[in-house]
């Protein structure tokens, strides 16, 4: 009896080692809202001016404003996406 159980959990264990958590379509996911992160935060660069006493609108333009805070939460919602995918069986 003991050694029908020990051999279960032997069976079980060694089934569950050779699964990986993550595949090949959450590692793609994983890099596609790496990149939009990236993206967002290099759109969000600039818009200051050289000269202290000068004031630059530029600073709140639509890019800086609006898109590159768009293109980092929607980078995060990718990343969450790609720690909850499972691959259809």
């Amino acid at each position: 009896m003991a050694k029908e159980k020990t051999k279960q959990t032997t069976e079980m264990k060694g089934d569950n080692q050779d699964v990986m958590p993550f595949g090949k379509q959450n590692f793609i996911i994983v890099l596609i809202g790496i990149a939009l992160i990236a993206l967002g935060f290099i759109l969000m660069i600039g818009g200051g001016s050289d000269n202290p006493d000068v004031f630059n609108e530029k600073m709140f333009d639509f890019q800086h404003i609006t898109l590159a805070p768009i293109l980092v939460l929607l980078g995060f919602v990718v990343e969450i996406v790609a720690i909850f995918w499972r691959k259809k069986q």
